[in-house]
């Protein structure tokens, strides 16, 4: 069960205004530094408000990060900054939808919270419970219409979307699922270790037999894991080997939780009409298109709106593509603001996509 969570904190840091924004009754754009505590757990969140007339409830999306310690920017510092959900952020607030973003647990100014000194104790449901408690923390505010609540996923974050829209009250009116974890977990971890395996053999770096030892040695380990057997790295190169142990020891109860979630089992429970946007980018190779399939199906069967699953070419899993290393492409811009072009109301229906 879900456990219940306080509002702690929220300060106000007011954007500041253009000339259209100071206009009489317009509210100007706003960022809200939140805290809610979930768990024992303060976790802190930007909530973006963009300008409004006063007393007008907004559409509003739940932003959900990808795996590992990204915090609520979509980065990882110090290594990474592509900046992901602060740009979804901004490309919504275009479309007058307000967000809410977060640090998740291991990341920015929350932390580990109540599971620092046992960290090995961290399971993929309780990411779940806290963006749970996020979403309830986005409905409750003055701004917010609570019949047009969305959740946007990133990756992993999109795996979580789909199961809060089973599962919250109220249910979303909308999901967009950015490049989706869609598959499960260590499934999709050895299809990208296959892959980096094929790669080194065409540079010449790993002979045809060495591969075909490698994978096989890669599948016997997700089996090995499955099993809760030691895995035998033996063949293994030194790099992957330290990676399943890892998921033998300090990871091991995430990723067992994660690994037991089948994406596409979980859009069943998806309220009728549900609006959901699934991308997946021709250039991603953490989540090539073909890994989204059964989920695109599952969703056809749950009667789920459109616009449907929606190819990016060029784009790789940040949602950049050649031209624009830095900032969403063009494609992805597109594909959000499709999204968020028609009104989202809880009760209401969107026409099923067929794609």
């Amino acid at each position: 069960m879900f456990s219940h969570f306080t509002v702690a904190v929220v300060a106000l840091a007011v954007v500041t205004a253009t000339p259209a924004q100071a206009t009489p009754g317009l509210v100007p754009a706003a960022d809200r530094e939140v805290v809610f505590t979930v768990d024992g757990t303060a976790t802190y969140g930007t909530l973006h408000v963009p300008a409004h007339r006063a007393g007008q409830r907004l559409r509003a999306a739940l932003l959900l990060p990808g795996s590992g310690p990204t915090d609520r920017d979509g980065n990882q510092p110090p290594h990474t900054a592509p900046n992901t959900l602060a740009q979804v952020a901004a490309a919504l607030a275009g479309d007058r939808v307000a967000t809410l973003r977060f640090d998740k647990y291991g990341t920015g100014r929350t932390g580990l919270g109540a599971y620092r000194d046992h960290p090995a104790e961290l399971d993929y449901p309780a990411f779940v419970r806290q963006a749970k408690a996020a979403y309830e923390v986005l409905r409750d505010q003055p701004e917010t219409d609570p019949r047009a609540l969305m959740v946007a996923g990133h990756s992993e974050g999109a795996m979580t979307a789909l199961l809060l829209g089973g599962t919250v009250h109220p249910r979303p009116a909308g999901l967009a699922l950015l490049q989706p974890q869609a598959i499960r977990l260590l499934d999709l971890v050895a299809l990208q270790l296959h892959a980096q395996t094929a790669e080194a053999v065409r540079q010449g770096r790993l002979t045809a037999d060495q591969q075909r030892a490698i994978d096989a040695a890669i599948d016997a380990a997700v089996t090995a894991l499955r099993e809760h057997r030691p895995v035998d790295t033996t063949d293994l190169p030194p790099a992957v080997a330290q990676l399943f142990a890892a998921f033998q020891g300090a990871s091991g109860r995430f990723v067992e939780s994660d690994d037991a979630i089948y994406p596409p089992d979980t859009a069943a429970a998806l309220r009728p009409g549900t609006r959901v946007l699934l991308t997946c980018g021709t250039n991603d190779g953490q989540v090539p298109c073909a890994t989204t399939d059964a989920l695109a199906a599952a969703l056809r069967r749950a009667h789920a709106g459109g616009p449907g699953r929606v190819p990016l070419s060029g784009v790789d899993h940040l949602l950049h593509d050649a031209g624009h290393a830095d900032t969403l492409a063009p494609a992805a811009l597109d594909a959000l603001h499709r999204f968020a072009a028609t009104p989202l109301a809880a009760g209401g229906r969107t026409t099923p996509s067929r794609r």
